[in-house]
């Protein structure tokens, strides 16, 4: 039987994990969500269980601006990752989920480096 799209993100993000569970040694994850027309980020800490920060492109208040392009990535990359260099948190792993290191996820990644993130 053929697997969903989603039944195959869910697979590709579940190997990942597992990946990525091998190398934290201790550093919490940045975790990206992308739907159609949002992207989102949060630094979770698994061995605790708590968020340290998160952003979305939700945020932003009355200037409406698009969120389902790069640039709206890009802006959420660097917003989570000054709120989480606030928390005292520099080196991080990077949980792509089952989205292809590409366009917007790869823009958030880029963001969250150049403002200090180390992964």
């Amino acid at each position: 039987m053929a697997l969903s799209s989603r039944d195959s993100s869910i697979k590709r993000a579940q190997r990942n994990r597992i990946r990525l569970r091998k190398l934290a040694n201790g550093r919490p994850r940045l975790s990206v969500f992308r739907s159609s027309k949002n992207i989102y980020a949060q630094v979770i800490d698994d061995e605790r269980g708590v968020t340290l920060a998160a952003a979305s492109s939700l945020e932003g208040g009355k200037d409406k601006q698009k969120g389902a392009d790069k640039d709206a990535a890009a802006r959420v990359g660097a917003l989570v990752a000054q709120r989480a260099i606030e928390k005292g948190v520099k080196d991080v792993v990077f949980d792509r989920g089952g989205y292809i290191y590409h366009g917007r996820v790869k823009a958030l990644a880029d963001a969250a480096r150049e403002a200090g993130l180390n992964f």
